[in-house]
């Protein structure tokens, strides 16, 4: 999904009925009622060979106060924010309203594209009211009919630039993982530069602090925060030269994400944007931060997200929340320390940082695990350093013997990077219990200094393509011998 289109107009001129035909499902309520839909809907739209995300919003209503209306202006606002594309759409049989003029105005100033749409355009009647649409001054209007569905060619034609220009974008945004390695551990692993910042994301259940956290950092109140849980509704995007005591900055892309809650408790459809929000958000992170809440730390939600970050490979911080509250510091990072171990023992040595993000303590300690854990997750290790640890390795533990045939390690090399990946060369791969492979990860960690980091291996049997045949034969052939030695 390249692009994101937000469905945007005053109550009741169609955008539901739009919304349904897009993503090819009855998954709005649709009504001659105005204001039916009151939060926004998320689905997957087609259009001919076009796939993409569309957002169906709450009407435009000239409000902005706390009333329901009020709230429902200010979250189609967050979603024209974050939405690649607006479809404007008016009521070409009504024509267009002193409303229609005023949100006209709001989407030049907001919105990055804005495709007007005259919908309900069917038949002669509606042929002044899409003349009229010229006057609000966005263009050509798209002549559309929801309910009939006349016009989709016309919009496919002006989204299909624009989802290419979208892709590509992406395409520059997203960090470059899995980075192939040659036999001495060489890649091209890309540099920090203004051009390319370190991405971090910050995830964590709602009310952690995580817009807190990053105006502290930003220095200036860029997010919206308050003592409700869940306002943050989306993933943003904030570029800053973090810089230490030093005067060492750091070029990052920060992206602050909507709380992520069980599944269970998201209820909202609004909620279930956001945690998707949350979840595109990690894949597009180098580093993933996991806030939590010092009070109540390390609850189910926290474990998946942190086993999320992991899965998809990227590098990870524990960062804990309200430090400056609590009141037996010493005892609590002890139980937080035995708890981390415990629990979340894939990111074993993953660093733990305390932080308040209403005071700004332990910010500094923050940037220098940011700028470590990232570090670590584009470490290389060479061939002949592998091979003569892995032999140590067998000499303190040797592998199993399943049903009496005794499994041999015979070559090992790092194949990747960002993550750390390593093909080990053995006899009988499928009968290596996991325990044996946790022991080999475990020793990786420790002894090439790469805490916390996700680190993939992989057994590979004789009979497989060796990435490295014909090449580093002096260090296979040194750790056969001694394998043979052994038996």
């Amino acid at each position: 999904m390249s692009l994101t289109l937000a469905i945007v107009g005053r109550p009741n001129v169609g955008k539901s009925t739009l919304f349904n035909r897009l993503v090819g499902k009855r998954l709005a309520l649709v009504d001659d009622q105005p204001g039916v839909t009151r939060d926004l809907r998320e689905g997957q739209g087609r259009l001919a060979d076009l796939r993409f995300t569309v957002i169906d919003t709450a009407g435009l209503e000239d409000a902005t106060d706390d009333s329901l209306q009020g709230r429902m202006r200010r979250l189609t606002e967050r979603a024209v924010d974050m939405a690649d594309v607006c479809l404007f759409m008016i009521d070409a049989r009504t024509g267009v309203t002193p409303t229609d003029e005023m949100f006209a105005e709001i989407l030049r100033k907001r919105s990055k594209h804005v495709i007007l749409a005259a919908n309900k355009a069917e038949g002669n009647a509606a042929d002044a009211g899409v003349l009229e649409a010229y006057n609000l001054g966005l263009g050509e209007p798209v002549r559309l009919s929801g309910e009939h569905g006349e016009g989709m060619t016309d919009l496919y034609d002006h989204l299909m630039p624009l989802a290419d220009a979208a892709a590509e974008q992406q395409s520059e945004d997203a960090p470059q993982t899995d980075i192939e390695l040659d036999e001495d551990g060489e890649g091209e692993v890309p540099l920090i530069t203004d051009a390319r910042p370190l991405q971090v994301a910050v995830v964590g259940r709602p009310n952690a602090g995580k817009s807190t956290l990053i105006n502290k950092i930003m220095g200036e109140d860029r997010l919206l925060t308050g003592p409700e849980a869940g306002i943050t509704r989306d993933a943003i995007s904030l570029r800053i030269d973090w810089a230490d005591s030093d005067g060492d900055s750091t070029p990052m892309r920060i992206f602050d994400t909507a709380g992520m809650r069980k599944k269970a408790k998201v209820q909202e459809k609004l909620e279930k944007l956001s945690v998707s929000d949350g979840l595109r958000a990690v894949k597009f992170a180098e580093v993933v931060v996991v806030l939590l809440d010092a009070a109540i730390p390390f609850e189910q939600q926290d474990l998946r997200i942190a086993d999320l970050a992991e899965r998809e490979g990227r590098a990870v911080v524990v960062a804990v929340n309200k430090w400056d509250i609590e009141e037996d510091k010493q005892e609590k990072l002890r139980d937080l320390k035995e708890s981390f171990e415990r629990l979340l023992p894939q990111l074993r040595g993953a660093p733990l940082v305390t932080v308040s993000a209403k005071t700004g303590r332990g910010l500094e300690r923050l940037r220098a695990a940011i700028l470590r854990a990232h570090d670590v997750w584009n470490r290389r290790m060479p061939t002949a350093a592998l091979n003569r640890w892995l032999i140590e390795m067998l000499e303190q533990h040797p592998p199993p013997a399943p049903q009496g045939r005794r499994i041999k390690l015979r070559y090992m090399t790092q194949v990747k990077t960002r993550p750390p990946g390593f093909v080990v060369m053995c006899s009988h791969p499928d009968k290596m219990p996991d325990s044996y492979s946790r022991y080999l990860v475990n020793g990786l960690r420790e002894d090439f200094d790469m805490p916390g980091t996700p680190i993939r291996l992989t057994l590979r049997g004789q009979g497989d393509k060796n990435p490295y045949k014909g090449r580093r034969k002096k260090n296979a052939g040194a750790l056969a011998k001694h394998l043979k030695g052994k038996a």
